[in-house]
């Protein structure tokens, strides 16, 4: 440590003092860094723009931090030379594996990162080890992997030589603690040990707590919840908290995590959110105008680094918005909403303005759409039989625009058919068959649009097999090596 920052502490407040060290540990240096404003980027859509393209998108807006919710190879590839900051994901799904076998966690570490993290290659900064693993829905099932996939893949970085360079952390949802006000806030009692453990190895390790804030998710389950609260322009229903007062539900969920941690000895812990957001379709309260009011409102307050009543001054590390792009083919079982939460829609087209503090919002360029041609009802044909032609088709597609409070709840019976009808044509890359539903479908070469409710045209893939044929090429060296050891290993077995 410098003399001069030696004399800062000696005539600096204790509380400062503890900031100041904070900043020299996990930065390097005590100069106060200015929260980031990253990106989770999500993949499941039938309608996925190439990769390249997703990166370029990400570039032209200056978003340096992306977050992926496993380790996609084309993702990870487009990435490469791009110095844009990366995390990957280990799966729930892979916990048990990665938890049980150093040799598993040597092969995942190989394959998904030592592999990018060359000359040139992908700036992988993070490795999620599950995404929300302690989800009280879950009923436990992966809590007793996290720490021992922690462990191995801790060895397994060491191996490789990145244990400095890579972090691991957990992403947690919010429900992992509880607390009736910020400053009672406490974990889960079933998850105090393995919180307590989670967080010393965090500490030990120089890594953040990540946690995901939904005050969206707490508006939608809850007809009580005071709507105004749930954003940053200021509420009639603040909470007072002893001295401290909240006047967004953020802040308030954030201090609980704080308070939480305090309760462990972690009190000054680096915190990322790891997932923040409000959707713009499928329920009431999901709509543009409102997505636009939260996102930029949070963005606006972490950049003003105000921070919290229990951390003044002191914002998130960084924060992650959800989503980057739509995901039309996500699960609904949380709500319809879950397909919408993208600040651009599918096609890399941004939804509102929106400012991340680089001006704002850019569409993705170049972007190849299939022929301007969509699927409808025929209007002359009986359409009494329709049911079940619909149910296929918005089985297959995406028809959650159409459910109440969505975008295109209001256009009539046929226009829900003709929406359900083009978006099947579309996720079928508008093959002509897929529009004939016994003769009901037609196509036209007029948009069917109505208002707010737009009928997609799909986007071409040809790009992403171009992107993905590269990226082979590139890799081939590293693939005839991996079958090299392979059976190498084999012969000596």
């Amino acid at each position: 440590m410098s003399k001069d920052i030696i004399n800062i502490i000696m005539t600096t407040p204790s509380a400062t003092v503890i900031s100041l060290l904070i900043m020299v540990m996990f930065n390097g240096s005590a100069q106060f860094v200015e929260s980031a404003i990253g990106v989770n980027w999500g993949t499941v859509s039938n309608h996925r723009l190439s990769p390249s393209t997703v990166v370029d998108l990400l570039k032209v807006n200056k978003i340096q931090k992306v977050k992926l919710f496993d380790a996609d190879q084309d993702c990870l590839r487009a990435l490469m030379g791009s110095g844009i900051e990366v995390m990957v994901g280990v799966s729930n799904d892979l916990l048990a594996t990665v938890s049980s076998s150093t040799a598993a966690s040597d092969l995942w570490v190989a394959q998904n990162v030592s592999r990018y993290m060359v000359k040139g290659g992908a700036n992988i900064k993070y490795i999620a080890v599950g995404n929300e693993p302690f989800l009280s829905s879950y009923g436990g099932q992966f809590q007793s992997y996290v720490m021992p996939a922690i462990t191995n893949l801790q060895q397994s970085l060491a191996k490789a030589n990145l244990a400095g360079a890579v972090k691991l952390v957990v992403p947690c949802n919010a429900d992992a603690y509880e607390a009736s006000l910020p400053s009672q806030g406490a974990f889960r009692p079933e998850l105090t040990q393995i919180m307590t453990d989670l967080v010393t190895f965090l500490n030990s390790n120089g890594s953040p707590f990540i946690v995901n804030i939904y005050p969206f998710l707490s508006l939608y389950g809850n007809s009580d919840f005071p709507q105004d609260y749930a954003f940053f322009e200021g509420t009639t229903h603040s909470v007072t908290d002893g001295p401290n007062v909240y006047y967004n539900a953020f802040d308030g969920n954030y201090d609980t995590l704080v308070s939480a941690l305090n309760k462990l000895g972690f009190g000054q812990m680096p915190i990322v959110i790891g997932e923040v957001g409000w959707p713009t379709d499928g329920a009431i309260n999901a709509n543009v105008n409102a997505a636009r009011l939260f996102n930029q409102g949070l963005v606006n307050h972490v950049l003003s680094n105000k921070g919290t009543p229990l951390r003044p001054g002191q914002p998130p590390m960084d924060i992650y918005l959800f989503g980057l792009l739509d995901e039309e083919a996500k699960s609904v079982l949380p709500g319809s909403f879950e397909r919408h939460w993208g600040i651009f829609s599918f096609d890399g087209q941004a939804k509102y303005p929106l400012n991340l503090g680089n001006g704002l919002l850019r569409n993705a360029e170049n972007v190849e759409y299939l022929p301007s041609r969509w699927c409808v009802a025929d209007p002359f044909k009986d359409l009494s039989g329709v049911q079940e032609h619909v149910k296929l088709a918005c089985t297959v597609a995406d028809c959650t625009t159409l459910n109440y409070g969505g975008s295109c709840n209001g256009i009539g019976e046929r226009g829900n058919i003709s929406y359900a009808f083009n978006s099947y044509y579309q996720v079928q890359k508008q093959n002509s068959r897929s529009c004939e539903f016994d003769g009901l479908g037609m196509i036209t070469f007029v948009n069917p649009s109505m208002g707010q409710c737009k009928f997609l045209v799909g986007v071409t893939e040809r790009v992403v097999t171009k992107r993905i044929s590269q990226g082979l090429r590139l890799h081939s060296g590293s693939v005839i090596l991996w079958l090299l050891v392979f059976c190498l290993g084999v012969l000596n077995l």
